[in-house]
């Protein structure tokens, strides 16, 4: 069996190995087109620096990572190590058994860009603690670290710390958001612990966002949570939302909905939506501008004999939980900028049924909230919103 020596030497005679001084010019001002800088060493020793442009697939992951770095087999790849040695490996795997077609190793690694004076970028890094508690994110090419970096920097406002809220909170804190807002002026009731969870027995008559709080604290204690023990309306929702990278909606009434859509329009911040009602649930994301609003979909309030979330209904007690998991699914998805987010649609759960059912949604040119530039809408005209109170109580 061959020593690593001689599994070194055989790589570096298959491969291209580049000068650091070419990598340095083909990448001075921070990428190259046509060209992907792999660096194959560990998280650690990527963390402590590495070169600018570079994206990381540790040796230990190449096989299964690099073709998120790479997806272009054709294109130029040059890899690096600490010295050359696990680079050459690395462009030879890439050669021989992944098919690409121009695989290079850096001569002397990161070691020698250093002793040439290259500049090194050091980025921001979790600490062991973070590490280890977002450890299965990490893995997640969609999130990794710099998906968690978004998610820790990140500011959520939840409107209800009810059923809706509840569930959104506790997993929003678990997954590393690093300020969630929690605005609620109830308190907790018997009647809540059916289907509230982030509240429990011995706090009933506490306000909910002191005690979501507790919940909060009790899975991640480094969040940091914002309360606003007050009822969300035209006088303070300016101030309340503005600063909110994104807002989840876990109201039980169309007229703070209405009057929510309008403000984060004018703030341009998406909406994560979902309201139940015995055993169905529905969900939409409203992304000011990138698709449609509130308004869109509900030009008017419906009658109120057909609007039953304008008062207190029965509920499955599990379906907030179905609901709260997929807004707070939604969120992370907007924060880190994966996949694909019900903007434009519409999904409806039956859970009778067990069924999903997807609905189309289009921008409506003639919208009077999201057809305007929202540098249309003056700060005067903000602090005037309509009376939605009375808007919902005239449309039956």
């Amino acid at each position: 069996m061959p020593t690593g020596s001689e599994l070194i030497k055989k790589a570096k005679e298959r491969i291209v190995e580049v000068d650091p001084k070419d990598v340095h010019a083909a990448f001075a001002g921070g990428s190259a087109n046509g060209t992907v800088l792999v660096d194959v060493r560990e998280q650690q020793e990527f963390d402590q620096g590495h070169v600018p442009g570079a994206v990381h697939v540790p040796r230990g992951h190449l096989e299964s990572r690099i073709e998120g770095a790479a997806p272009d087999k054709a294109e130029r790849v040059i890899i690096y190590c600490a010295s050359g040695n696990r680079s050459a490996l690395a462009a030879k795997t890439l050669l021989d058994e992944l098919g690409y077609s121009d695989a290079q190793s850096m001569t002397g690694g990161i070691t020698l860009w250093k002793d040439r004076g290259y500049d090194v970028e050091v980025p921001r890094a979790l600490n062991p603690e973070q590490r280890e508690r977002y450890s299965r994110h990490l893995l997640v090419d969609e999130i990794g670290l710099e998906g968690q970096l978004k998610l820790l920097d990140a500011k959520v406002l939840l409107l209800g710390a009810g059923g809706l809220g509840s569930p959104a909170a506790l997993y929003l804190a678990a997954a590393g958001v690093g300020t969630i807002g929690l605005v609620d002026n109830d308190v907790v009731d018997l009647s809540n612990l059916q289907r509230q969870v982030a509240h429990s027995n011995d706090r009933i008559g506490v306000p909910k966002v002191d005690s979501a709080e507790i919940s909060i604290h009790e899975i991640n204690p480094d969040v940091n949570v914002v309360k606003y023990p007050v009822r969300l309306d035209s006088s303070n929702i300016v101030e309340i939302i503005e600063g909110y990278d994104v807002i989840v909606d876990g109201l039980d009434n169309f007229p703070t909905r209405y009057l929510l859509n309008d403000a984060s329009v004018r703030f341009k911040i998406p909406v994560v939506s979902a309201s139940i009602l015995g055993f169905d649930g529905q969900i939409s994301v409203f992304a000011p501008y990138d698709g449609p609003c509130y308004r869109c979909l509900y030009p008017t309030p419906p009658p109120a004999e057909l609007a039953p979330s304008c008062g207190a209904n029965g509920v499955l007690g599990v379906l907030p939980g179905t609901m709260g998991l997929l807004e707070a699914t939604e969120v992370v998805k907007l924060i880190v900028g994966a996949g694909d987010p019900l903007i434009g649609r519409l999904l409806l759960y039956e859970a009778l049924s067990a069924t999903f059912t997807e609905l189309k949604v289009r921008r409506d040119p003639e919208c009077p909230i999201c057809s305007r530039d929202p540098s249309e809408i003056s700060d005067e005209e903000l602090g005037v919103f309509p009376d939605y109170e009375a808007f919902c109580a005239g449309a039956g």
